[in-house]
């Protein structure tokens, strides 16, 4: 049913979600090329967040496109399979966000306090746990019977709607999709803070204030991201189902899911000489190659 009955505010809400989008499209596509097309970028920092480029422009794609659908056009229905595949994509991408993000606390870790081992790269096992979680996530919600409404007041198809929307006894399931929420928030969060912890052990041994300044500017792009994500998803989802506030809620949404993957690009790249000294580099040789063919 989207945010709103108003068409005049129907209109408004597509035409900014339109261009949040389209920002988040050519801001993530933006540093995904610039980090492939520059060698002096393949580091293992570059290379987390290439991949969570990749997971912001997947879980906005999974969400907006069809709330865009909804709030242009008539057609606001969705099948029951394309629901819980939307939910079963959304919370693969989100959980794989998670971990992703504390890869990337590790990767700040071992760049300040052992630059020796910073070379090493750690594996993508974030998309299995996410897969993992995904898929508990659907199974749960399959066991559900949808015998009333069928209308839900939301954006997009998300587990605390579907939940509320069951005419089926959902404790025994809110308990068990809680814990495997809360264990990959609590997992995740607790490895960003035992990074963080000893990042900030190693930067408060450093005597020059050079130094500290470097060593801080290092990962408070990271830090502000994680507070942001983390935040908003402990916000939705840490909490039972008779806590759900339809509007509260629906705003806490939107922001993660649509206006999150637009503000990581500039998040990560707007303070970082790095990435822009490597989108002059890359601009320069594209036209240093017009200019030959021109020739």
């Amino acid at each position: 049913m989207g945010l709103t009955d108003s068409a005049e505010a129907q209109l408004v809400l597509s035409v900014l979600f339109l261009l949040i989008y389209l920002i988040t499209v050519l801001g993530n596509m933006g540093m995904i090329l610039i980090i492939h097309l520059d060698p002096q970028l393949h580091t293992p920092m570059y290379y987390f967040l290439t991949h969570l480029s990749f997971l912001d422009l997947s879980y906005s794609s999974v969400i907006t496109p069809k709330a865009l659908q909804s709030l242009l056009t008539s057609t606001k229905s969705i099948s029951f399979l394309g629901c819980f595949t939307q939910v079963y994509l959304f919370v693969l991408f989100a959980a794989a966000g998670c971990f992703l993000l504390s890869s990337m606390a590790y990767d700040c870790y071992v760049a300040i306090c052992s630059p020796l081992h910073y070379p090493v790269i750690m594996s993508t096992g974030s998309y299995v746990i996410g897969f993992m979680d995904s898929s508990i996530n659907v199974l749960c919600l399959r066991r559900l019977n949808f015998c009333n409404s069928n209308v839900i007041q939301h954006l997009y198809c998300d587990t605390p709607a579907l939940l509320g929307l069951s005419c089926s006894d959902t404790q025994d399931l809110e308990i068990m999709l809680f814990i495997v929420a809360g264990s990959t928030l609590v997992l995740s969060l607790s490895s960003i803070s035992g990074s963080y912890v000893s990042i900030l052990s190693t930067i408060l041994k450093i005597n020059s204030t050079a130094g500290k300044k470097k060593a801080f500017s290092t990962c408070a792009s990271h830090v502000l991201g994680v507070t942001i994500f983390f935040s908003t998803m402990i916000f939705t989802y840490l909490k039972p189902k008779t806590s759900y506030s339809l509007g509260r809620d629906q705003m806490a949404s939107v922001f993660y899911t649509i206006v999150i993957p637009m503000l990581n690009p500039p998040i990560y790249s707007l303070r970082n000489k790095e990435v822009k000294n490597a989108a002059l580099r890359v601009l320069q040789k594209r036209e240093g190659c017009r200019q030959l063919i021109s020739q």
